[in-house]
């Protein structure tokens, strides 16, 4: 849900004149992501997400029907409250029409997500990664990478693949465990154009209510990956990322009113509109540590 405010913050980079060469992200970013790389713009995907139903991602099924015990026997069985499936089939339906499908299809930007592979206790970059399992990754669904990037513990089911050098099964879940923000994928000594990192920033976190196991359980995989979020960032960092406000929107507030959805949006929009306000190439490649020497040229348009 917090992808809302990421998309404001894009539609400010792209009325600057900015476009993507390369996109990575981790759970909601992945998402918006993967649609970038498609070829959506960020106008097009507020339209998109502004009335989408999104309860249609917490479908009720014959567990969650039996009084008390049922999303618990759910949980023990599927390993999560609900199956990432209409998530996959929503996001393989817009990739759809843009004409993608596969990695292979994404002819002019490179796509990278991450996920977790919690059974070997490893960070994944799909579609690289994907080699590790046997899988041949220019024909590995987008979206099905995008599911495993958004599949968070014990809300979305896990999605199973086989480690080839084991012959183990290995449980995916939601990147943002191990890394939600992977702007580290982008650096390089001589870069030649500047990388933006769009990350959400949580305002002072509620306490959570832990009544069992379960509650215990979900408010240690939320607390380890909104410290992900709350992290300092280092100055060098500071100057390719733009800092969204959450504004206390959690990633499961699937029903989260309209005019919450255009507050977070107008989040993203002032977050990214202070950033750029100051923002410069020089001063990116100064605190980036890129020595003088360097030569650089650039076109009509920019890249980001």
């Amino acid at each position: 849900m917090k992808a809302f405010g990421l998309v404001g913050a894009l539609s400010v980079a792209e009325a600057k004149g900015y476009e993507w060469r390369r996109l990575a992200g981790t759970s909601a970013g992945s998402l918006v992501a993967s649609l970038l790389a498609a070829g959506y713009r960020s106008e097009e995907l507020y339209r998109l997400l502004e009335t989408f139903d999104f309860t249609r991602f917490t479908p009720s099924s014959w567990y969650h029907r039996i009084p008390g015990i049922g999303p618990g026997v759910r949980l023990l069985i599927k390993k999560g409250l609900y199956s990432g499936k209409p998530l996959e089939q929503w996001v393989g339906e817009l990739l759809a029409k843009k004409g993608v499908y596969t990695f292979s299809d994404l002819k002019t930007r490179k796509l990278s997500i991450i996920a977790s592979d919690i059974s070997r206790g490893n960070l994944m970059v799909l579609p690289e990664d994907l080699k590790h399992y046997g899988i041949p990754a220019e024909d590995f669904s987008v979206a099905r990478a995008v599911r495993m990037s958004c599949s968070i513990p014990l809300f979305f089911d896990p999605v199973k693949v086989s480690h080839r050098a084991s012959k183990k099964p290995s449980y995916v879940v939601d990147g943002g465990v191990l890394s939600n923000f992977p702007i580290w994928l982008f650096d390089q000594k001589r870069p030649r154009w500047p990388t933006f990192g769009f990350r959400f920033v949580s305002d002072d976190p509620q306490p959570r209510s832990i009544e069992g196991p379960v509650s215990l359980l979900w408010a240690m995989f939320t607390t380890m990956m909104d410290a992900h979020d709350n992290r300092h960032i280092k100055e060098q960092d500071r100057v390719r990322t733009i800092q969204v406000p959450t504004l206390d929107v959690k990633m499961t507030d699937f029903d989260l009113s309209l005019e919450k959805r255009e507050a977070l949006y107008e989040s993203g929009v002032n977050a990214a509109q202070n950033f750029f306000r100051d923002w410069t190439f020089n001063r990116y490649l100064t605190l980036r540590g890129v020595g003088k020497d360097v030569s650089l040229r650039f076109g009509s348009t920019r890249s980001g």
